[in-house]
């Protein structure tokens, strides 16, 4: 079902809420990744305030559909959507990175309720969510899993025996999103380890895949819902994202992979956040 004008602007406001408490946290924090959380905050906004079935007051309610970050460095932007659900207080944001916080670098499962597993190493969030997946199917669980990945680790074979299980064992109640950004650490994607052609790959290993631009809310969610219709297999949602997505300076600038603003460039990305916030409010006046 098509967003109304209402869900839009909402989900939108959201959106940009999240990005500014990325850049506030990432500076408090003074290290961190930049570019993919802000290329992920429209997917995490969609996520938690409009897809998925969960209670922030009952994080580990039995019927709740399994959110699984696989990389796990993008993990502001699944932080600060939490927060702006009601998981935590937003203030606490900006322990990330600090001695006791329950927001490390990387999730920990065992220290913030909702975080499903614990993340770091690339190549590990799929295989996670198959066996979720597996298990809930085995059961007969009408759960479902949803599993965020980067594009760089498709470059890891486990992430490949992930893919072989999944459609071996049709599990159409599973969901892969991969955060299709086209970049990582050392450089753009297709000249660390060229992917492509990605879609093709997964269709060839019995996956529905689903391509979209990974900022446009209502398309995703769109997406997201045709994923849940088809029955006999799983499905990847190719979601082609900006790195550094509402700053024009960051954009597709790998360098900003694994780097936080300083105090001085948190300030002036808060601005053009912020006016871009504005002109949202101002096109739905």
């Amino acid at each position: 079902m098509a967003l109304t004008d209402t869900e839009q602007r909402v989900l939108e406001e959201y959106a940009a809420r999240i990005r500014e408490t990325i850049i506030e946290m990432l500076v408090a924090a003074g290290s961190g990744h930049t570019a993919g959380p802000l290329g992920l905050a429209d997917i995490f906004t969609a996520f938690y305030f409009h897809i998925l079935k969960h209670d922030p007051k009952n994080p580990a309610w039995d019927e709740r559909d399994w959110l699984i970050l696989s990389n796990g460095h993008t993990t502001p932007a699944r932080y600060a959507a939490m927060a702006h659900a009601g998981y935590f207080p937003v203030e606490e944001c900006l322990t990330l990175r600090k001695f006791g916080s329950r927001l490390q670098g990387h999730p920990e499962r065992v220290r913030l309720p909702s975080v499903e597993t614990t993340s770091g190493p690339l190549g590990e969030g799929l295989s996670q969510a198959c066996g979720v997946a597996y298990a809930h199917s085995m059961d007969g669980k009408k759960n479902r899993v949803y599993c965020i990945m980067s594009d760089g680790e498709q470059e890891e074979g486990n992430t490949w025996e992930a893919v072989l299980f999944a459609g071996k064992y049709r599990l159409a109640n599973l969901t892969a999103v991969m955060d299709r950004n086209n970049i990582q650490i050392d450089g753009m994607t297709e000249d660390v380890m060229p992917l492509e052609p990605l879609a093709d790959k997964y269709r060839a290993f019995n996956w529905h895949v689903i391509e979209v631009n990974g900022h446009d809310l209502s398309a995703f969610i769109a997406a997201v819902d045709e994923a849940r219709a088809i029955a006999e297999k799983p499905t990847l949602i190719l979601a082609h994202t900006i790195p550094g997505k509402g700053i024009p300076e960051i954009e597709f600038d790998y360098h900003w992979h694994g780097k936080p603003p300083t105090k001085e460039e948190g300030k002036k990305f808060l601005q053009e956040l912020r006016t871009m916030g504005g002109k949202i409010a101002q096109e739905y006046a």
